[in-house]
C-alpha cells in the first residue's frame, strides 16, 4: 500500500494557494481543470516529501458549506524554524491560534479553516513574543 494524498475542498483557490504556497512553502506539482465537471484540482507537496500530496478541490461556483467538523483533525508539517514560519504567516495576516510557546509546536488555520500543525525539527528554546502568547480561537 502507498499513501497518495489528502483532499480538502476549498472555496477560494487563490487564497488557499497563497496560504499553502507562499505561507508554508509547498510547491504546486500539477493542476487539472475539468470544464464538464466544473472543478479544478491542484496537487501540492513539500520538497522533503514530494510523494505525499495535498489535493485542493475547487468546485466552481459552489456555495456549499464544507463545515468545520472535528472529524478531520489536521495536517502536520515539520519546519526548520518554527518561529520564522509563524512570523511569516502572521505577517501575511494569518492568526497563530496555538503559538509555539515551547519552541516545538504551533497551530494555524488555512483560509478554509483546515487546522495545520507546525512541528519544529528538533527543539528551539522558548522565545518572545511566542513564549507568553495565549491561544486564540480554536485549532
Amino acid at each position: 500500500m502507498k499513501y497518495l494524498h489528502t483532499m480538502i475542498r476549498v472555496h477560494d483557490l487563490d487564497a488557499t494557494l497563497r496560504f499553502f504556497v507562499d505561507g508554508l512553502g509547498l510547491q504546486e506539482k500539477r493542476r487539472m481543470e475539468n470544464e464538464a465537471g466544473k472543478y479544478t484540482l491542484v496537487f501540492l507537496a513539500a520538497d522533503e516529501t514530494p510523494n505525499a500530496e495535498i489535493e485542493l478541490t475547487y468546485n466552481w461556483g459552489s456555495e456549499e458549506d464544507y463545515g468545520g467538523a472535528r472529524n478531520f483533525g489536521h495536517l502536520a508539517f515539520r519546519v526548520a524554524d518554527i518561529y520564522a514560519t509563524c512570523e511569516r504567516l502572521q505577517s501575511m495576516g494569518y492568526t497563530i491560534h496555538r503559538p509555539p510557546r515551547d519552541g516545538h509546536m504551533a497551530f494555524v488555520r488555512s483560509p478554509d479553516k483546515i487546522s495545520i500543525e507546525l512541528l519544529q525539527d528538533g527543539h528551539l528554546p522558548p522565545k518572545e513574543p511566542w513564549a507568553s502568547m495565549a491561544n486564540t480561537g480554536s485549532w
